[in-house]
């Protein structure tokens, strides 16, 4: 309790702090409230770099010498659900790089041989590995969906590379025993896409229908997300990658215990699955009309140690914040940094 009042001051202390200086107030933003943001186009991996077991596809905007942010997307979503977000930080004075994960895009694996690894230890030393190629010491990492969770990892397992973290749903940190546990039938039912992969009919299925399954998860995931055919085609390409069902489909099969990872991951899978709490500084975001599955704020807020503020997305925000309403990312993501910025008082 003692240590509840002490965030609880600390957090109103940030918050007088960041009035004071922006003007801005508030921390649950209205998506009807919102300015639309401007159409600044698809953004574009028009760059490649050799990263641990990847050739990875990534964009990059603002300036070399500047701060990093790195934004990591969903599934089956790709960087483009940062095609406002990414240059309005750009133009806030950040150098943002936005990578497609492995099974996405331009990213390939270095190796015919390797593994087809979906499991979140692997998909988060992918940013790790990024980050050593890329020479960048530390980084504010901001995610949602696969990304928020991979963000997340590197936060509790490297936090010396993390500047902040901003992460949609919170804490998705899980492990293989904490899926065999059973969750009520109206929690079940939302995972059915999981249980649609771990059969054959499912592989191919998914294989088969990859864009109409995808637009089918946006829909459920976002039910007020007014997407245009346009928005999700310039999307839906980077899903074309030759690894990206085997990816997707190990990625769930490893979570319920039917497919194995790679032994060189065991060690930081069992520091995961003992649920490490995170002392970076964080901004968790949900949207206020998530159709995902996704845990309630209140039971992750004690996993983060650090400087620490939640914020709901109002007015019919769904699973994919940063393209559902961006100008409001955007300041979760620049009010993280000045968390990390700001003195301890």
């Amino acid at each position: 309790m003692h240590a509840f009042r002490n965030l609880t001051r600390l957090a109103a202390w940030l918050l007088a702090a960041h009035s004071a200086m922006t003007g801005v107030a508030g921390a649950a933003p209205s998506a009807s409230a919102q300015s639309a943001p401007a159409d600044h186009g698809p953004l574009v991996a028009n760059h490649q770099i050799d990263a641990g077991d990847l050739t990875i596809g990534y964009a990059e905007l603002g300036p070399a010498n500047a701060d990093v942010v790195i934004l990591l997307h969903g599934w089956p979503y790709d960087i483009n659900s940062y095609a406002d977000v990414a240059p309005l930080l750009a133009e806030r004075g950040y150098r943002v790089i936005v990578p497609h994960l492995r099974g996405f895009g331009t990213t390939r694996f270095r190796s015919a041989d390797a593994l087809r690894n979906g499991e979140p230890a692997a998909l988060a030393s992918d940013v790790v590995a990024l980050m050593d190629a890329l020479k960048i010491e530390r980084a504010t990492l901001a995610g949602y969906d696969w990304g928020a969770r991979s963000a997340a990892i590197v936060a509790a397992l490297w936090p010396e590379r993390v500047n902040a973290l901003v992460s949609v749903s919170g804490y998705l940190i899980g492990s293989q025993e904490a899926g065999k546990k059973p969750l009520p039938p109206a929690a079940e039912l939302q995972w059915w896409y999981q249980y649609y992969f771990a059969t054959e009919r499912g592989r191919a299925g998914y294989a088969q229908y990859t864009r109409d399954f995808a637009k089918q998860i946006w829909r459920l995931a976002s039910p007020q997300w007014a997407f245009d055919d346009a928005t999700f085609a310039r999307s839906a390409a980077a899903l074309d990658n030759a690894d990206h069902v085997a990816i997707v489909v190990h990625n769930y099969r490893w979570r319920l215990g039917l497919a194995d990872g790679e032994p060189r991951y065991a060690v930081l899978e069992q520091r995961l699955a003992r649920a490490p709490t995170i002392g970076v500084p964080t901004i968790t975001i949900e949207g206020d009309a998530n159709g995902a599955p996704h845990p309630r704020p209140e039971t992750y807020a004690a996993k983060f140690t650090g400087r620490y503020e939640h914020r709901t997305f109002r007015g019919g925000i769904g699973h994919n914040p940063p393209q559902e309403a961006p100008r409001e990312f955007v300041q979760a993501v620049v009010d993280a940094t000045r968390l990390a910025q700001a003195p301890k008082p």
